[in-house]
């Protein structure tokens, strides 16, 4: 080690590769042989995020995003309108429409004939929350749940606006709502990610799903999602290639990690961050086959979650996966689930998609709280906006869909710090403006870092001559749904 100290940049430039090679092999050994040391004595530690101290006292450890992409319709799920039935095949009326946007599938229809929801509702629990027949399962938890039926958007279209949900902006190129809370908090367990994506779902014609949503874009990379996938391999390019054992590839880590340093952090601020996420691949060699595992579930457990849960890559194995992810150190984990976009067929299709998604996502709900884990773990789930209540294409055709509906929308959210049994916000008798308590994605971005005891406005980077912030220049926190 002493050696590698006294050769200056100058003297490295002038030595051929034969006689560096000779000067550093001893001191990649040491670093090596130090480094497995330390990994058979140390115990996993903590790292900790960019906050030398929380602003205000956490309610949730950890998040669970449930993002159901394509826009779930509100007016079928969540939102029942009698008005809609009453007045079915009636123009929308300028008064309510109050000359906002359309879409381009809509804007040339001669025709926006109102038409209400197919599915019966009921009240359900001690809340008396109403919801769609569609929901079995979401009704028998409604106790613990946190709705909002006042969410609005800016963006009329998926990519812009799920991009908004996401990054808290609508062009490409910001950090993702994960990256951000692993950025302040870092992480709970070292051989595991703090952030972990997965997507279930999509079919021929589905909006597409890109990895900047879940990008570090200019945060530092070890904050960025990890994707995980169904089946043998859920990390691309983890598993050991034939000849490499675990100790060949420490000192493969150890030899890389030695190189890096040997450049300027000046030059490339970026070194150690690639050490961090070589020695994070090499943690997850035997942390993410353990935690993929469900073989020490319980059948009961398994039920629970229901039929597809066997089945790797669903969304129902997506919601076991995540629960086992927080149960084991992950900081925030990101489902996404696709096959909500019903431009058409709405009234089958949506029975499709629900099916697939209602019996996992209460599941998820009832399976932390039995285990004591929803106190401090925080479920969202909701798309990227709603749906309209006037028909797109004829109602009468049998073919009927909805557009996309950026006004209004419903989510809901459990645990973590939020008012069980609660519902905030009031649209009109159309489901197509707010009446009380607007509630933005900003805002709800807001509220999310709060109840991670995180205050917005302070949790910023510094890049290209600016601070930015997952709010941007917008955001309050929601405190009606503060339990």
């Amino acid at each position: 080690m002493h050696r590698r100290a006294e050769i200056s940049s100058n003297d490295l430039r002038r030595l051929t590769r034969r006689a560096w090679l000779a000067t550093m092999s001893g001191s990649l050994a040491s670093i090596c042989a130090g480094s497995l040391l330390a990994e058979e004595q140390a115990p996993t530690e903590r790292a900790a995020g960019s906050l030398s101290a929380l602003h205000h006292p956490a309610k949730a450890k950890r998040v669970i995003f449930l993002c159901q992409s394509g826009a779930p319709s509100q007016i079928d799920l969540f939102d029942p309108k009698p008005t809609l039935l009453e007045r079915a095949g009636e123009e929308l009326p300028a008064s309510v429409r109050k000359g906002q946007r359309l879409t381009t599938m809509t804007s040339k229809q001669t025709s926006l004939p109102l038409i209400g929801s197919s599915f019966t509702f009921e009240k359900h629990g001690e809340c008396g929350r109403s919801l769609s027949e569609l929901l079995p399962y979401t009704s028998k938890i409604v106790d613990k749940l946190c709705f909002i039926d006042s969410m609005h958007t800016d963006a009329i279209n998926h990519d812009p606006a799920i991009t908004l949900l996401q990054t808290g902006h609508q062009q490409p190129g910001r950090p993702s709502l994960g990256s951000w809370v692993s950025y302040g908090l870092g992480t709970l367990r070292a051989e595991l990610p703090s952030f972990v994506v997965m997507l279930s779902g999509g079919k021929p014609g589905d909006q597409p799903l890109y990895g900047r949503l879940w990008s570090s874009a200019f945060l530092p990379g070890k904050h960025q999602g990890v994707q995980l996938r169904g089946g043998r391999e859920p990390v691309l390019y983890l598993s050991n290639p034939p000849g490499i054992d675990r100790a060949a590839r420490r000192a493969m880590v150890d030899t890389m990690a030695a190189l890096d340093r040997l450049g300027s952090p000046r030059l490339d601020p970026d070194i150690e961050s690639r050490i961090d996420q070589y020695e994070l691949a090499l943690g997850m060699q035997d942390a993410i086959p353990k935690v993929a595992d469900f073989s020490g579930e319980t059948q009961e457990t398994l039920d629970l979650y229901g039929p597809d849960v066997k089945t790797p890559g669903t969304f129902a194995a997506n919601c076991l996966l995540a629960r086992r992810l927080v149960e084991n150190g992950v900081r925030f984990v990101q489902l996404y689930h696709r096959d909500w976009d019903h431009h058409t067929k709405i009234d089958s299709r949506i029975q499709e998609t629900s099916l697939q998604t209602d019996q996992p996502s209460a599941a998820l709900v009832a399976d932390l709280a039995r285990r004591g884990l929803l106190e401090d773990t925080l479920v969202i789930w909701g798309g990227e906006f709603g749906r309209t209540s006037y028909s797109q294409n004829d109602p009468e055709g049998g073919s009927f869909g909805r557009d996309h509906h950026p006004r209004c929308f419903s989510i809901w959210m459990a645990g973590g710090g939020v008012r069980p049994g609660y519902t905030l916000g009031k649209t009109d008798e159309f489901s197509y403006n707010i009446i009380d308590s607007p509630v933005h994605v900003h805002d709800l971005q807001a509220t999310i870092l709060h109840l991670l005891g995180i205050d917005h406005l302070q949790l910023t980077y510094r890049t290209q001559g600016r601070d930015f912030r997952l709010t941007d220049v917008a955001g309050e926190v929601v405190t009606k749904v503060l339990g």
